[in-house]
């Protein structure tokens, strides 16, 4: 599935293994599930995937469209998922603490 960051830092984190440190413990697990995303067709594969938790999040963010996908325990990827010319794609928007 296609995907684009909206956080310029994260992009660098995936593009450059930049500012890795920053994420101790998670950043194997974000390049796992980037991997996982990569290799989808389409987010039905994601909630397939019944380990990524690929869910849309409640309240005010699950009407603003975002969704999440699980890291480990602790880490969630924060998505939404979008659509251009070029069909859907997914819109990375960040590692968030579940906590």
């Amino acid at each position: 599935m296609r995907f684009r960051f909206k956080d310029k830092k994260l992009e660098a984190l995936y593009t450059e293994e930049k500012d890795a440190h920053k994420y101790p413990g998670v950043v194997d697990d974000f390049f796992d599930v980037m991997t996982i995303i990569q290799a989808a067709p389409d987010e039905r594969d994601l909630y397939a995937q019944k380990g990524l938790r690929f869910e849309k999040l409640a309240g005010k963010r699950g009407k603003q469209g975002q969704r999440s996908l699980r890291l480990n325990k602790q880490w969630r990827l924060i998505v939404t998922l979008e659509k251009d010319a070029e069909g859907a794609y997914l819109q990375i928007l960040g590692i968030e603490d579940y906590h």
